[in-house]
């Protein structure tokens, strides 16, 4: 791969005003100050100390030299012009949408949104809580089915999910084929066919029009409307496969529900599709948000998050995440999926278009792009054009036998993208951006004569209350009810309201987010300046390549980036999550062993502190998982591996370790490790989530990695978005590049691994985050963010390990870029959890770390190099304060049932009651640090009571009334 050479730089990463000053937190004097707490004279005696010298790199980073803000966003434009925004009419799942400015400004490029984590400290988390429950309600209603999620990744890995849920779901015919409709979408099917083929079960592509086809079936899945537009009343199909035992999901378009009979009131068990047209730009692919709905009985198997409402100490409602024992960290190789990620940020955004329209709004958006359909069609028709179906939604198909390439030809150079089908095909989209002046492009393309006077006369014609749909498939019953979707309409109203929920949480545009393993450091503004732009925003993902130059070279100078950060020889961008990174990684080990015909290796060694997705993953990708025991020391036990390795020599696909370790530790035996896998056949997975302590320092791709997957939510910046989204590139050795992921549909990259998104370059939307932070940094920069990153994590563990000890600590008793405080002697002498210290944080205007894992009882600490000394001595100050409140519960001072720290976090209302019955003060309660009084946060509601929303799940918008009573 070829980097892109900037032109010569205007500053160094040493010079004063350089971006990576304005990144990294620490400033000279206060890296000094810190140093000498440690004991250490300089950064790089730290580094020497904490880093194994085996596999550090000899050489710095082979990257061009570091760019100035202006500069790189002049590199961006520039890039940014070598796209050609077109009218998109392609369709294939993806659509124009107007996202309301309201929404744009105050949620897409709004930090109190895209900064937030993943809302698993509900108390601080409810203004993103309601928005998801809000999302939840929305495609609940539409697809007529009760219990959605918030959210999956992509379509296709969507319905993916939907097959293997109704194959566990289904027992009596776990075993039987899936039949796919032909009439899904081309990337649909294929990406299905991947999840099939590594997990080894049958699906079969079929006219499902024409009826089932014989032999035993799990579920079959269709398409409403269909890949060609046509809309298809499925009832008989649907009746069929339930006769025969099956179940069925109906992948459905979005918008089409608002006039379509939904999937629910045809008998589906499940509904999944994308939610990209309700305000979510095309991004050249993604992110967006995809959904899944399901019948009842089916909630505890969904895959990805599911929002519910619970009640707190003081009995109002608030809103969680429900039914957590789903998650991957707990479930581990009996995970149902290895979701993890999901498109947190989109989903809110398209909630908040549902919001805004409201359920008239979304019916007139509806009716309008139906109605531009019927002109074209009526357009087309009228002009001797063979239309492939009369029955549709948004999409028309025309069969112009000889001319297809030429209509596309001649659409575009009038500035409008058309789908070629093939040689005699052309399918047209209409979409919220379609207007007549585009109809008549379109029918110029056609070749039909005097166009304007038949888009204006067909027009005419068309009477309102009239659709191109079977009349029983006329959707008449209601959606979108609840109050929220039927009071906001002005952008007064709009803006209040996503004001009032970011107010709710805590973000870190407030706050230090400590969170270990997940690495929430800056999202620079420069960094996200570009991805609105329309050059990069409103690209079609199946484009012509010719109109999308400046987003492949873009991506090509990131992947190369990349590989030049890792040591590998190459990387694949698609993956849209960590988790699908992982996934692609192992099919990729997987595909080579067949490869060599090693057909028998298929055993995944684990350690049993691994990332909880990494058991999942490869479970997904068709192997078996052997856990290997951890030793005391937090290191994998020596003598399990070797035995395990023994056991399973000629079986061993592959073994799956995190560097440095979940335990926030340089293990010094990483090369050993590799070495023994290697010497038995098998190969390394290196999980990249700990990448942020190794870049500059040592690169996986030399030390003993064959494959990685790197999360560029983490390490490069990318933001986590309330949940998502994430991108996971994998990166390979040399000999595993013929694996990498090929394309479900559109151009091939010459890529023959297995499909794992809908789009070619899966979240692409999101890349030039990434791109600007590694131009902006240059190797020195970077390698500086690593060790900056090693010296905040060290200086936190040292001066809390008198107060909660560290747990594991690796050469010198240093951490890497995390520490884990060990709170179980305390919580066994005093009753105080590491979760009532995670709430206890929040009344000090903190997100808490990492919560019990990578083991129960503890909170990882992971500082990251972008806080600066005040802030890193703010949370020291907290968690001492936490610690002495600790020792009056000790003390016998309160019982630990009536202590501040079991009764936080504290509600303004609650502080400010009149009746005060707590053994501690109101100030210890709401200002136990005199820094608080300027500055507060007050959490909206009390500790949450997780189970007893688990016991009774409700995961729609309740009614007003549940507030006031």
């Amino acid at each position: 791969m070829t980097i892109i050479l900037a032109r010569p730089t205007t500053v160094r990463a040493s010079d004063e005003h350089a971006f990576a000053h304005r990144h990294i937190g620490p400033s000279d004097a206060d890296a000094a100050s810190m140093l000498h707490t440690l004991g250490y004279d300089n950064l790089e005696e730290l580094v020497d100390a904490a880093v194994p010298a085996d596999i550090r790199q000899k050489a710095p980073l082979d990257l061009p030299a570091p760019r100035a803000e202006a500069e790189v966003l002049r590199d961006l434009r520039m890039l940014a012009s070598k796209n050609v925004p077109k009218t998109q009419m392609i369709g294939q799942g993806f659509y124009d949408t107007l996202t309301p400015p309201v929404i744009l400004r105050n949620v897409l490029e709004n930090p109190a949104w895209y900064t937030a984590y993943t809302p698993y400290q509900p108390e601080i988390s409810q203004g993103r809580l309601e928005a998801l429950l809000n999302f939840q309600t929305m495609v609940a209603d539409l697809t007529g089915l009760p219990v959605a999620n918030a959210s999956l990744l992509d379509e296709a890995s969507a319905v993916a999910e939907a097959v293997l849920l109704m194959r566990r779901s289904n027992k009596a015919r776990a075993e039987a084929k899936t039949v796919l409709d032909v009439n899904l979408f081309p990337q649909t099917i294929a990406v299905v066919k991947g999840r099939a083929e590594a997990l080894g079960f049958e699906v079969e592509v079929a006219d499902l029009s024409a009826g089932l086809p014989t032999g035993e079936i799990s579920g079959i899945v269709l398409q409403q409307p269909g890949d060609n537009g046509a809309v298809v009343d499925h009832a008989s199909a649907i009746a069929a496969a339930k006769d025969r035992g099956a179940m069925v999901t109906v992948a459905a378009d979005i918008l089409s529900l608002a006039l379509i009979v939904p999937p629910g009131e045809q008998g589906a068990d499940i509904a999944v599709g994308n939610t990209q047209r309700f305000g979510v730009p095309l991004f050249f692919g993604g992110p967006h948000a995809a959904y899944m709905a399901v019948r009842p009985g089916l909630e505890r198997s969904l895959p990805g998050r599911l929002v519910g409402v619970s009640a707190d100490d003081a009995g109002v409602p608030a809103y969680r995440l429900a039914l957590q024992t789903r998650e991957q960290h707990i479930r581990r190789e009996k995970a149902t999926s290895n979701i993890c990620t999901a498109q947190a940020l989109l989903a809110v955004v398209a909630s908040m278009y549902a919001v805004y329209h409201g359920p008239a709004g979304l019916k007139a958006i509806a009716q309008r792009v139906h109605r531009h359909a019927r002109t074209l069609a009526a357009v087309l028709a009228g002009a001797g054009i063979e239309l492939v179906t009369g029955q549709f939604f948004d999409t028309v198909r025309a069969r112009v036998p000889g001319r297809a390439t030429a209509v596309v030809e001649a659409a575009e150079a009038r500035g409008v993208n058309l789908r070629l089908v093939d040689e005699d095909t052309v399918s047209v989209s209409a979409d919220e951006a379609t207007t007549l002046e585009h109809l008549v492009t379109v029918a110029e393309a056609f070749g039909v004569a005097d166009a304007e006077q038949a888009v204006d006369t067909a027009q005419d014609q068309l009477r309102g209350g009239d659709y191109a749909l079977p009349s029983e498939l006329v959707r008449t019953s209601a959606y979108l009810t609840h109050p929220i979707f039927n009071t906001i309409r002005s952008e007064t109203q709009m803006l209040r309201y996503l004001r009032r929920l970011a107010d709710r949480d805590l973000a870190l545009d407030r706050t230090m987010i400590p969170l270990g393993s997940c690495t929430m450091k800056l999202n620079s503004t420069a960094e996200m300046e570009s991805i609105s732009w329309p050059e990069f925003a409103s690209i079609h993902p199946f484009a012509p390549g010719h109109q999308t130059a400046g987003w492949r070279e873009l991506i090509a100078d990131l992947e190369a980036r990349l590989c030049a950060v890792t040591g590998y020889a190459g990387v694949s961008i698609a993956p849209n999550a960590g988790s699908q990174g992982e996934y692609a990684g192992l099919l990729a080990i997987r595909q080579y062993h067949l490869a060599n015909g090693d057909t028998e290796r298929t055993v995944c060694l684990i350690p049993a502190s691994a990332h909880g997705t990494n058991a999942a993953s490869a479970v997904l990708a068709g192997l078996k998982v052997v856990v290997v025991k951890t030793a005391a020391d937090g290191t994998i036990d020596a003598a399990d591996l070797d035995a395990k390795i023994e056991a399973h020599r000629d079986q061993l696909a592959a073994i799956m370790i995190t560097y440095p370790s979940t335990h926030g530790v340089y293990d010094a035996d990483v090369r050993e490790v590799c070495d023994k896998i290697h010497a038995a056949g098998g190969q390394v997975y290196i999980d990249g989530a700990n990448l942020n302590a190794l870049v500059g320092l040592a690169q996986p791709g030399r030390f003993g990695g064959d494959v990685s997957h790197l999360n560029l939510h983490k390490t490069f910046c990318i933001p986590h978005g309330g949940g998502g989204p994430g991108v996971g590139p994998v990166a390979v050795a040399e000999h595993l590049m013929p694996f990498l992921p090929g394309v479900a549909a559109g151009e091939s990259n010459g890529r023959a691994g297995t499909p794992v998104t809908s789009t070619p370059y899966g979240s692409a939307g999101v890349l030039p985050i990434s791109w600007a932070y590694i131009a902006m940094m240059g190797a020195e920069g970077l390698t500086d963010a690593t060790k900056t990153a090693l010296l905040t994590a060290n200086y936190v563990a040292a001066r809390l390990t008198e107060h909660f000890p560290v747990l594991y600590t690796g050469n010198r008793g240093l951490v890497a870029h995390e520490c884990i405080l060990d709170l179980r002697e305390l919580t066994a002498k005093t009753g105080v959890t590491a979760e009532d210290v995670a709430k206890r944080l929040i009344d000090y205007g903190f997100h808490a770390p990492t919560l019990s894992f990578p083991v129960a009882g503890t909170l990882m600490v992971e500082p990251t190099e972008s806080e600066d000394l005040p802030e890193l001595d703010r949370f020291i100050e907290a968690m001492i304060a936490i610690r002495q409140e600790i020792d009056q519960v000790l003390a016998g001072e309160f019982t630990v049932k009536d202590s501040p720290l079991r009764r936080a976090p504290h509600t303004a209302t609650a502080v400010a009651a009149t009746d005060w019955d707590r053994p501690y003060s109101r100030e210890q309660a709401a200002f136990p640090v005199a820094s608080l009084r300027q500055d507060k946060y007050f959490p909206p509601v009390g500790r949450i009571d997780g189970a007893a929303g688990d016991r009774n799940l409700i995961c729609s918008c309740p009614a007003p009334q549940a507030f006031e009573d």
